[in-house]
């Protein structure tokens, strides 16, 4: 079974290939990606991509020892990309040189040849700080919420009767500091209604800072939420101003509050309780001005089951309650959905919007969708890439019929053809498939059997246009 990864990219810039293959093969267990290159010029173009860290040679010339290089194209880099974490790859005997990468904004060091446990322990605490900066520079800057307009964000499309009320809910809630709870399955648009509640408040020119609390880890949601001061510990070597208090003044959107650990929820309804938050390794509590929108896929028996989720933070979330309804019981907006899809990933892949047939309409309109207006949204922008210009029709949509729930380990499950297939891409694509169906497109769910993060698991669907 595949591990997931703690950060998503590291980009590795020395002339020795050894070293390159080296740092590949230790730091793959870590990032989802390691790209290595052999000169700082190949490595430039890469920053744009943000990488969690850039570990850089202090020497490519040929017999240099200097570091010229190697501290000139940091300074470039930061130039280019002042939040960018450098570590310096320096020579045994490199002290001095590490010292001056760090006075010129390095993040740390290694020597080579390296200790493995030190490399990984160095860039682990480099990535964390990447992804504090990140956060802080996030959170305390402009305004998180973007208007639909001139966007690919997915208007709250919907005018069958469950998305009337809802639309009345969001116009009646909006406008007032009222605590909201958003229930619905994966994929029916949740974010959305978080985001037009914030646009309708009184707090739409302020921040609204979301937090996923499906894609962060156990260990870090405490510092994520709450923030943390230097030597805090083992890795808190800056202070981090927290979620909740980058919201100050806006609104905080708490997405999959179900994943809330048990031991945490009782700290976080103190906090909304008394409007204060009070950072890790800290004695003073600091005041904060917000409103909370919560959402979760989690059903109703399991949110209210005190095993689960105290039910005291539960009252405290749902002053409001928006339930949003799963595609399948609002069949007539399809029609509308597909429509806006169709213009939407025209214009995206520079093409003209394909026609769809009556058939293709019918059959849309048949599925069950237990991926919901997310689900839709991939099949649609997988029928406009793969369009040869006439209409579409139902064989242009993955609509196969639902597959019985069966243990995705159950390989045996597959069709005689699969059951003979070794190539790796198409057995991991069966298998997230079948782990989807399995748990009605519950993301939390479908990852944990994996053994992926939410994270992970997405950029697999991505991978595989699930």
């Amino acid at each position: 079974m595949e591990r997931s990864h703690e950060f998503d990219l590291c980009i590795v810039v020395d002339d020795d290939e050894d070293i390159l293959m080296a740092a590949r093969m230790l730091l793959r267990g870590l990032f989802a990606e390691v790209v290595t290159v052999r000169t700082p010029q190949e490595a430039m173009p890469l920053l744009a991509r943000k990488p969690e860290v850039v570990l850089l040679d202090a020497n490519f010339a040929r017999g240099a020892t200097d570091a010229a290089e190697g501290l000139a194209w940091l300074d470039r880099m930061l130039l280019a990309d002042p939040d960018l974490v450098v570590v310096m790859i320096t020579a045994h005997a490199g002290v001095q040189i590490a010292v001056a990468a760090m006075k010129r904004g390095a993040t740390d060091f290694v020597s080579k040849p390296w200790a493995n446990e030190r490399l990984l322990a160095t860039v682990r605490t480099a990535a964390m700080l990447r992804r504090s900066r990140s956060a802080v520079s996030t959170e305390r800057g402009k305004v998180a919420t973007v208007a639909s307009s001139g966007t690919g964000e997915t208007p709250l499309l919907g005018d069958a009767p469950a998305m009337a009320r809802v639309h009345s809910l969001i116009a009646r809630a909006g406008p007032t500091d009222a605590n909201v709870l958003i229930l619905g399955e994966n994929g029916t648009g949740k974010e959305l209604v978080a985001r037009a509640l914030h646009r309708a408040s009184l707090r739409a020119e302020r921040a609204m800072v979301t937090v996923d609390l499906g894609a962060i880890s156990e260990e870090l949601i405490d510092s994520e939420l709450f923030g943390h001061l230097k030597g805090a510990f083992t890795d808190a070597r800056a202070d981090r101003v927290g979620r909740i208090e980058a919201a100050d003044g806006g609104t905080l959107f708490l997405d999959e509050i179900g994943n809330l650990p048990l031991h945490l929820q009782p700290k976080l309804l103190t906090a909304l309780e008394q409007r204060k938050v009070t950072p890790v390794g800290a004695n003073k509590p600091v005041p904060v001005d917000i409103r909370v929108i919560a959402a979760t896929n989690m059903s109703r028996d399991r949110l209210t089951d005190e095993g689960h989720f105290r039910q005291d933070l539960l009252f405290r979330l749902n002053t409001v309650e928006i339930d949003l309804p799963p595609l399948r019981e609002r069949r007539e907006d399809i029609p509308l959905l597909v429509a806006h899809f169709l213009a939407l990933y025209a214009r995206r892949y520079d093409r003209p919007p394909p026609e769809l047939s009556d058939g293709a309409r019918a059959a849309l309109m048949a599925h069950d969708w237990p991926g919901n207006v997310r689900a839709l949204r991939h099949a649609v922008e997988r029928a406009v890439i793969l369009s040869n210009g006439g209409p579409l029709q139902p064989d242009d949509f993955p609509l196969s019929a639902s597959a019985p729930r069966v243990p995705v380990t159950a390989l045996t499950a597959a069709t005689p053809a699969e059951a003979g297939d070794l190539n790796l891409d198409r057995a991991e694509k069966r298998m997230v498939e079948e782990a989807l169906r399995k748990h009605g497109y519950n993301i939390s769910l479908a990852a944990a059997e994996l053994g992926l993060s939410r994270a992970a698991l997405y950029r697999r669907m991505e991978k595989h246009g699930l």
